[in-house]
């Protein structure tokens, strides 16, 4: 019998446990920072653009000149000189003057915006016709407009994203200071089960688990190791999991984890660590356990492919997130639902959905139907006090990373 407690709770029990793991740092190199978690603060150690630059190709000049000019009557500007790309340019403009300047060039002492070419016409003896007045500052990006030395740039916590690469190539940085992603052992346990691949005999199922939750760890930005498929016995379990110990910051076990009398992996737990937890009021993955095992966080979760997704989403994300210093954000809308949905078994259940037409559709699954979770746009969740949902009640999605 399985003394079962919310999410809520197995949540706050993961926290007080694991909450103070963290992953060591390490430097790697900016191009292959893509999806690391930052360290450190990353604050700017240089201007960032370093010089006064138009962001058009046009003619530099003093606002104050032009002020007022119109098609009829255009400010005459006498052109001084052109400014060149990747130069630092020593021209300096006075009153009446003008300078060349193309897109992304140095503007030149004494200018304070930038006319476009469009708005201009050469009158062929080096004055400039400007048709089109503009303030101050306009078509211009000035030294620091980006960042001046000491401003933070990107927090530590920070899961770098493609823009973050740019925005440290732009600061000159070669190698950044990340954390070590955790390693993450994953064991299928169980008789039925054959690898993706292999015959399948009748009375046997495909090994579904072991490749989503190594696509899992690697989402969350952990990396991870197939171990293998163990028979459902405490010796194959034992010695699974006492072996995936080495190497490893954490280890998911898949299957096994009910009451039945073959389900070796809560006996196992317990045996070689703490068993914590064993069993939440959740549908699905009711059968789910944790524990700690040489300090390092074991999770039991459910044969079937959808409880375990849910339970390693709800549990094992948070975990790593914590590991490596971040929060991992999610996308949440607010929908009417498009059906009734009940719901009264006194446990808190999460329902996979589709979004049509401003809509939430619930999808009937069964928790082994993992095609079926592939086909969604994310999920909703159903308080185990709460009997079910009436059509047209707001509900909140959470969306899953597409």
């Amino acid at each position: 019998m399985l003394n079962v407690i919310t999410i809520a709770e197995a949540q706050q029990l993961i926290t007080e446990k694991f909450g103070q793991m963290r992953m060591p740092e390490e430097q790697v190199p900016l191009e292959v920072a893509l999806g690391r978690v930052l360290a450190h603060d990353c604050l700017a150690t240089e201007f960032v653009p370093n010089f006064n630059r138009s962001t058009v190709d046009g003619y530099a000049v003093r606002a104050q000149d032009v002020f007022g000019c119109s098609d009829s009557i255009p400010a005459l500007l006498m052109q001084v000189g052109e400014a060149k790309m990747g130069e630092h340019t020593a021209l300096k403009i006075n009153s009446g003057e003008c300078v060349y300047v193309p897109t992304g060039a140095e503007i030149p002492t004494g200018a304070d915006c930038v006319i476009p070419l469009e708005d201009t016409e050469p009158l062929g003896d080096g004055t400039i016709a400007v048709y089109k007045p503009v303030s101050p500052g306009t078509n211009l990006i000035f030294r620091g407009d980006d960042v001046k030395p000491g401003d933070l740039v990107l927090p530590a916590g920070r899961r770098l994203n493609v823009a973050d690469i740019g925005a440290l190539a732009a600061l000159g940085q070669t190698n950044v200071w990340v954390r070590q992603a955790p390693r993450m052992a994953v064991i299928s346990t169980g008789d039925e089960i054959v690898a993706p691949g292999e015959p399948l005999p009748v009375g046997k199922i495909r090994d579904v688990n072991a490749a989503m939750l190594v696509a899992f760890a690697y989402s969350t930005g952990a990396v991870a190791d197939f171990i293998g498929i163990i028979p459902d016995n405490l010796e194959a379990v034992r010695a699974a999991l006492q072996d995936s110990l080495f190497g490893h910051d954490l280890v998911l076990l898949t299957g096994g984890t009910s009451v039945g009398v073959k389900d070796a992996v809560p006996q196992v737990v317990a045996e070689l660590g703490e068993l914590m937890v064993h069993g939440l009021a959740v549908k699905p993955g009711k059968p789910t356990l944790f524990g700690e095992v040489q300090g390092k966080p074991v999770f039991g979760l459910p044969g079937n492919p959808v409880a375990a997704y849910f339970m390693a989403y709800l549990l094992v994300r948070p975990l790593v997130a914590s590991m490596l210093g971040t929060h991992f954000g999610e996308r949440k809308v607010s929908l009417p639902v498009a059906r009734n949905v009940p719901s009264n078994h006194g446990r808190e259940e999460y329902v996979p959905v589709v979004i049509r037409e401003g809509k939430a559709q619930p999808i009937a699954s069964k928790s082994g139907l993992i095609t079926t979770l592939a086909n969604t746009d994310g999920f909703l969740c159903i308080p185990r006090d709460k009997e079910g949902l009436r059509q047209g009640e707001l509900v909140e999605v959470t969306l899953f990373e597409r």
